[in-house]
C-alpha cells in the first residue's frame, strides 16, 4: 500500500496535474494507494501523524509526498519514527531546493517509475532546531501552537534569508510570479527589498568544536545540510547531505555595496571569496543575537529568536527518489 500526501495547489496547481500523473502510474502497475489532499497549513503533518498511528505492520509506511519544500517540512515534522517511514517525492513547488539538492531534474514519468518500485535509493540527514527563546511580540503562531524544537532536511537560517522566507510566505508577488512559471523570481526580488531593511544586530556563532565567530552586524547565517535554500542561492556548495554536519554560511558586517556583488554570487556558490562572508562545519551550531531575528526551517517561518540550538539528529531519511 502507497499513501499519498498531496498539495494541490503547490507550483500554481501543478501539483494536482502531478497527482493525476502518479495516479496513473498507480493504476497502471496494479497497485494499491491512498491519497489525501492538503487544504492549509499544517494539514500535511497532521496527515503524516495520523498515518504513524495507523501503521502496524513490520514493513515500513510508504509515503509519497507531492508538493514544494514546505509541504515536504511538514511531513518530516509529523513522522514520530523515521526508520518505518520510506518517502517519495515528487517537487510541485515554486522553489524545489530539496530537488536541486538530491538532484532531481528528470521526467516526472521517470520519478513515478522509481517510487512504484517502492526501493530505497538514498539517505539524508536530518537536522533539528531548538528554540531556546521565543519572542511572543514576533509570532506568526497563536501560543499553543508554538514548539520549542522543530526538524528540517534541507537549511535552516537566521537573520536575512528567514526574513526573505516570512515575506514571501505572505507576498502576493509570489502568487503572480507562480502563476506565469517565474515563481523563483520571487525570492531573489524580496531579498532586493531586505537587502534595505537590515539593522544593526550582533551575532555570536559558537560550533561544537569550540570554534566561534562575531558578527558586530549581522546579516544572516544558514546551516545547510544540501547545497541550495531560497530558490537557488547555492549557500552551501559543498554540503553532503549524509555526512551529519551543517555547512554553514554566515554573513555580516559588510557594506551594501558588497552585499550586492556578493549575493548573485551566492547562485553559484562563489561567495565566500567577499570579506564578511564565513563557512564553517559542525554537527552542531549555537546562535545568539543582540536582538530577535526571524528562523526559518526548509523556508518555512513561525518566529523570531536570539538563541537557536542547531543540530544533527541521527536519524536518516531514506527516499525512494
Amino acid at each position: 500500500m502507497y499513501y499519498v500526501i498531496v498539495n494541490p495547489g503547490s507550483g500554481s496547481g501543478r501539483g494536482y496535474y502531478t497527482w493525476k500523473k502518479l495516479e496513473e502510474g498507480f493504476i497502471v502497475a496494479g497497485l494499491k494507494y491512498k491519497a489525501a489532499s492538503t487544504k492549509k497549513a499544517g494539514d500535511a503533518k497532521r496527515l503524516t501523524t495520523s498515518l504513524m498511528e495507523m501503521h502496524s505492520e513490520e514493513s515500513p509506511l510508504k509515503l509519497i509526498v507531492i508538493g514544494g519544500d514546505g509541504t515536504m517540512n511538514e511531513v518530516i515534522n509529523g513522522i514520530t519514527d523515521f526508520d518505518k517511514v520510506v518517502l517519495g517525492y515528487i517537487p510541485g513547488g515554486s522553489a524545489g531546493d530539496l530537488a536541486f539538492g538530491l538532484g532531481i531534474n528528470i521526467d516526472t514519468s521517470e520519478l513515478i517509475q522509481r517510487i512504484t518500485e517502492g526501493k530505497v535509493l538514498r539517505t539524508s540527514d536530518i537536522g533539528q532546531i531548538t528554540y531556546n527563546n521565543i519572542s511572543s511580540t514576533y509570532s506568526r503562531l497563536h501560543d499553543d501552537e508554538v514548539k520549542t524544537t522543530r526538524y528540517f532536511d534541507v537549511s535552516a537560517g537566521i537573520g536575512f534569508d528567514a526574513a526573505v522566507c516570512e515575506e514571501a510566505l505572505s507576498s502576493r508577488l509570489k502568487k503572480v510570479l507562480n502563476a506565469i512559471n517565474l515563481g523563483k523570481l520571487t525570492y531573489l526580488l524580496i531579498a532586493l527589498h531586505q537587502i534595505f531593511s537590515i539593522e544593526k544586530n550582533a551575532m555570536d556563532i559558537t560550533t561544537k568544536e569550540g570554534e566561534k565567530l562575531h558578527l558586530d552586524k549581522a546579516i544572516f547565517a544558514a546551516m545547510m545540510i544540501h547545497p541550495f535554500e531560497g530558490g537557488g542561492f547555492m549557500f552551501g556548495p559543498y554540503a553532503d547531505c549524509n555526512d551529519g554536519c551543517f555547512d554553514v554560511c554566515a554573513a555580516g558586517d559588510m557594506s551594501f555595496f558588497t552585499i550586492m556583488r556578493a549575493l548573485p554570487s551566492a547562485k553559484k556558490g562563489k561567495q565566500f571569496k567577499y570579506n564578511g562572508i564565513h563557512a564553517l562545519k559542525s554537527s552542531e551550531i549555537h546562535i545568539k543575537t543582540q536582538k530577535p531575528l526571524w528562523v526559518h526551517t526548509d523556508g518555512e517561518v513561525s518566529v523570531k529568536s536570539d538563541d537557536i540550538l542547531i543540530k544533527n539528529t541521527g536519524f536518516k531519511l531514506k527516499l525512494m527518489v
